[in-house]
């Protein structure tokens, strides 16, 4: 991984090296040799990482991360002071300036160097939300940049030494609920199914390799933005350079030092309830933006541009890919004898249980009206007009509830199958030829399927309209 890196240090000489040692691995290196320049520089050059002398005239490196943290262009920006000022007092005051890290000269070169990947890294993840949350603040979603809402947060410990437990609890319960796990296994469980906003892992864990945890929580989806801090010891400056390659966000070395530690926690639970309110604006716009409103299904905008997708995969990979185009028989009659309100009835239950009678691997769309959309990826069109049969008779076998009390509502579904014909084809001619099989199947008397001639002709034959129940094989 690279990126852009700014050195911030008032002896050139520290510049150069640090310059040689991240060369070494590609980044691109931007210095400055006072406060000012860098805040002046960082306005200008966008940078990823900010590598910060805390020893400098004028503006020394605590205010500089101070005037960085404030500005919220420049807050996203992970900093890393590197001084050699080895005090807690130190550390402490550079955690509540804004510092990502803070490590203390001479610095050793592998550990920097993967801290520097690791928060690069992790703010190329946040910066990917936020362009999502950004570009869909334009279209009337949120605007992802709002204040993290406050309130008491979650924490999960996987501890099994209970004197160390012990004492992080009583650090930590004043200010979070904390829930304490001592088996690695239950660990990763209880972090699937409930929500954390931050994981502190002992790396001393008995009879399980805390790093394998580590990894496993980075591969579940729920799990794969909660910060995971790691308590290490002296000796695991090889297993944390690990660590860090492996995702985890930070570290903090026994003994524990309290203030330090609670400052630690604090900044990657900001992080985690930042990086909800962004991936919430960000499904929000995804929602607005590719769901039908009344049925949940995608709308017809979001099954433009899958279809694309789709097709270019089925020429890449020569898999056949099929169509329905289903609609609701007499609809009109439905809504004049009893109501719109009643016929949006219909609508949502018709999209249920086409919902709940497809693949996942298909994609069900409302079309427009009481039309919808199956696309079955992988299906040729035989065995796309077996399950368009099955959906016929998932829709007719059941009335519909009107939900008011009423006798339930006899439905039925006219339903067109089109298979995709090759390279010289197309989503528009797709859905043209589906459409046209589709009013055939309406012309044979409705509550049937039908395939297009081209389909037909290059799967099962001439014949085009299957009446209901003719053929066993789509029972």
């Amino acid at each position: 991984m690279t990126g852009r890196v700014l050195v911030v240090d008032d002896v050139k000489a520290n510049i150069r090296l640090l310059e040689a040692r991240l060369a070494v691995d590609y980044f691109e290196v931007e210095a400055a040799t006072s406060g000012e320049e860098a805040l002046a520089l960082v306005e200008e050059w966008p940078c990823d990482i900010v590598l910060l002398d805390v020893m400098m005239p004028g503006l020394d490196g605590f205010e500089v991360c101070r005037r960085l943290k404030a500005n919220r262009r420049t807050a996203h920006i992970p900093v890393i002071l590197i001084t050699a000022l080895d005090r807690a007092e130190d550390r402490i005051e550079g955690f509540r300036a804004g510092a990502d890290d803070f490590l203390t000269k001479p610095v050793n070169d592998l550990a920097l160097i993967a801290r520097v990947k690791n928060l690069v890294g992790l703010k190329r993840a946040t910066d990917e939300l936020r362009m999502r949350a950004l570009t869909g603040s334009q279209f009337g979603g949120g605007s992802g940049f709002e204040e993290p809402e406050q309130g008491r947060k979650t924490l999960l410990l996987v501890d099994d030494n209970p004197q160390t437990r012990e004492h992080l609890l009583e650090i930590l319960r004043p200010e979070f609920r904390v829930e304490v796990e001592s088996s690695a296994p239950q660990a990763l469980i209880r972090a699937a199914e409930q929500d954390f906003d931050t994981l502190i892992v002992d790396l001393a864990l008995g009879g399980y390799d805390a790093l394998r945890l580590c990894s496993q929580l980075r591969a579940l989806e729920r799990t794969r933005l909660v910060p995971i801090m790691l308590l290490t010891g002296p000796q695991d400056g090889v297993r944390v350079i690990r660590a860090l390659e492996l995702g985890v966000n930070d570290h903090v070395a026994r003994p524990i030092e309290k203030t330090e530690f609670l400052l630690r926690v604090r900044a990657q639970v900001r992080h985690k309830v930042g990086n909800d309110r962004l991936l919430s604006d960000v499904e929000e716009t995804i929602a607005m933006a590719i769901t039908d409103p009344l049925t949940g299904l995608c709308n017809r905008r979001y099954l433009q541009r899958h279809l694309t997708t789709q097709i270019r995969q089925a020429e890449e990979q020569g898999e056949p890919l099929a169509l329905l185009l289903l609609d609701i028989d007499h609809f009109k009659v439905i809504n004049d004898t009893h109501g719109h309100d009643v016929g949006d009835v219909v609508i949502r239950e018709f999209a249920h249980r086409l919902r709940a009678h497809t693949r996942g691997l298909d994609l069900a769309c409302r079309f427009g009206g009481e039309e919808f959309i199956i696309l079955l990826p992988e299906t040729n069109a035989e065995n796309a007009a077996n399950a368009a049969e099955r959906l016929r008779r998932v829709i007719m076998d059941k009335p519909f509830s009107p939900g008011t009390g009423e006798e339930g509502i006899a439905v039925t579904a006219s339903i067109g199958v089109a298979e995709y014909l090759g390279e010289k084809d197309g989503g528009d001619a797709l859905i043209r030829r589906a459409d046209q099989a589709l009013y055939a199947a309406k012309r044979a008397g409705r509550n049937r399927i039908a395939l297009d001639e081209g389909a037909a002709d290059k799967r099962i034959g001439k014949e085009a309209v299957v009446p209901p129940l003719a053929r066993k094989t789509m029972g």
